[in-house]
């Protein structure tokens, strides 16, 4: 299965992002740094390293840990990226690209941290915090 190309635009459309290598696979994460950001769980899909950003002097980023940023519209406050740093790689909201729906669950992290008031019933692979910090440090 190919991977997909998608752009969109913030709220307010000042912030048009392009990406050309959009995965298929959408990631859930129930970190309390992401639902705190999303207001429940962040579901995102991998878009590689490369994507093009129109009207980046409307993009705030800000620096949520030493290894990753989230960059958001500094006018409508819309989420357009989490980027993890070292290597660049950019995970977008799969919302974001309202055209797409061919997007596949397939795994959930920081488990350990969801809360019991929600539940996806997709079988999926499932990760705690310790297991993806354990998997990140051993691609380095």
């Amino acid at each position: 299965m190919s991977n997909l190309a998608g752009k969109s635009s913030c709220l307010c459309g000042n912030v048009t992002i392009t990406a050309k290598n959009i995965s298929r696979h959408l990631e859930i994460c129930h970190c309390s740094m992401c639902r705190k950001w999303c207001g429940g769980p962040a579901l995102v899909v991998d878009c590689g390293n490369n994507i093009e950003i129109e009207g980046a002097e409307n993009v705030n980023v800000f620096d949520s840990s030493e290894w990753a940023e989230r960059a958001f519209c500094l006018k409508c406050g819309t989420h357009l990226f989490y980027k993890i740093k070292a290597p660049s790689q950019y995970l977008l909201p799969a919302g974001f690209f309202i055209e797409l729906n061919d997007f596949i669950i397939d795994k959930q992290i920081f488990v350990d941290e969801k809360p019991k008031y929600y539940c996806f019933s997709n079988k999926t692979k499932m990760m705690t915090g310790a297991e993806v910090f354990a998997e990140y440090a051993a691609s380095e």
